[in-house]
């Protein structure tokens, strides 16, 4: 299970949103719906993800309607609020959101686009296990509405599968994608770099068979190693080496020049598209700061600069809206100098970056020296705008830094 939700204010049990926060209408709003199922957890996340026997009296049979109950709770909230508009993007993500009946997925989605409302040319993912994917399934998603499907295919080679928990058959990858395409679909495919015993070689054979499913997006993660998880136990303890950054770098550098060679372009640090419309226009949301409401357990949300979160544990998630109270269980309003490295840290890493007048003015003096250093591109400077280069790209972090501190 994932660490601790942050400290922040008491959320109210009606969910009110505070009667002075600045809405704009013309800002996107997008809904996140968090399936917190997974079948088995894998040994490197931290996601607020839940097993089996961890369920604690919630039952999956009965998730679909809990969650909706809280699509009607937030249309109250929205409309109370003059805030209400309809969803630019929608995001079923996890834990593994194919474990429930492609049925109940459906049956979300459409309470959502009744409560909100979908607007024209929507996009609409569900993130899959390419175990649960089958012909039926694509089609029953497809038929509700979703537009795009993203497998969780991380590796092509059984011993860096095993090494990372993941139990899928490296060969239902492809036809998870195929049974998504044939539905008209469009897919990503996630990868993650950098596991336990994983070489670059291993990572090329993983990158030309990501590359040969002929998807239209790929995303590219190098393993972070996270307080609390089983793989941070077994390298505190020494059982399998701490990820090399080295290798990272390099593993990542092959990813980019791979992906190119096939016809992806980057975006965002960790993710390639084919053409600009195939871009995770979810996840550029996020990285905009658009407004979003997360529907789940332990899922955040934001809101014309406010944020909360919910419970984490379903149990507790279902007992809040069986009564009728909001699952929100704290809220921040960040002040204007968290918003600015917020808004820095994460424009930063997209392509079109951010304009040079948003980074405070005492930092601006240090673009001369990040372009010096090969992090910025030159020409994007001159108009005005902090653009990554390759290596700007691998030492993203450092740039944020300089921009900031």
């Amino acid at each position: 299970m994932a660490g601790p939700l942050p400290l922040g204010d008491p959320a109210p049990a009606d969910g009110h949103l505070p009667d002075d926060l600045p809405f704009d209408a013309s800002v996107p709003f997008s809904a996140y719906l968090h399936i917190p199922f997974c079948t088995v957890r894998c040994g490197y996340c931290d996601f607020n993800t839940y097993t089996s026997t961890e369920l604690r009296g919630a039952k999956q049979e009965d998730y679909a309607s809990t969650l909706i109950s809280e699509i009607g709770l937030a249309r109250r909230v929205l409309a109370d609020a003059g805030a209400l508009r309809p969803m630019d993007t929608v995001f079923f993500g996890g834990g593994t959101p194919t474990l429930l009946p492609a049925g109940d997925l459906a049956r979300m989605l459409e309470a959502a686009t009744s409560a909100f409302g979908l607007a024209e040319g929507a996009e609409v993912t569900v993130e899959a296990n390419p175990d649960t994917v089958t012909p039926a399934v694509a089609r029953t998603l497809a038929a509700a509405g979703v537009t795009r499907m993203s497998v969780g295919m991380q590796s092509a080679v059984p011993h860096v599968l095993a090494s990372l928990d993941r139990t899928h058959r490296p060969e239902n990858v492809t036809t998870a994608v195929a049974a998504a395409k044939d539905a008209g679909l469009a897919v990503s495919v996630d990868l993650i770099y950098g596991a336990p015993g994983e070489s670059l070689a291993d990572w090329e054979v993983s990158l030309d068979a990501a590359l040969a499913l002929e998807s239209d997006h790929i995303s590219a993660y190098a393993l972070i190693i996270e307080d609390g998880t089983k793989l941070a136990r077994q390298i505190r303890r020494g059982e399998v080496p701490t990820p090399d950054d080295d290798v990272q770098a390099d593993m990542y550098e092959l990813a980019d020049a791979r992906l190119a060679a096939g016809g992806f372009d980057w975006y965002e640090v960790s993710n390639w598209a084919r053409t600009p419309e195939q871009r995770s226009r979810h996840n550029l949301a996020y990285w905009r700061g658009s407004d979003w409401w997360g529907f789940g357990p332990g899922a955040h949300s934001h809101v014309a600069g406010l944020r909360w979160w919910n419970v984490k544990h379903p149990a507790a998630y279902a007992q809040r809206l069986a009564a009728s109270e909001s699952p929100a269980a704290g809220t921040e309003r960040p002040d204007a100098e968290s918003r600015t490295l917020e808004r820095i840290l994460l424009l930063s890493r997209i392509r079109e970056g951010i304009a040079i007048d948003e980074v405070p003015a005492a930092n601006r003096r240090n673009v001369a020296g990040l372009i010096a250093d090969g992090l910025v591109d030159p020409a994007a400077a001159i108009r005005g705008r902090v653009q990554l280069m390759l290596r700007g790209r691998l030492l993203a972090d450092a740039v944020v830094r300089e921009l900031t501190d």
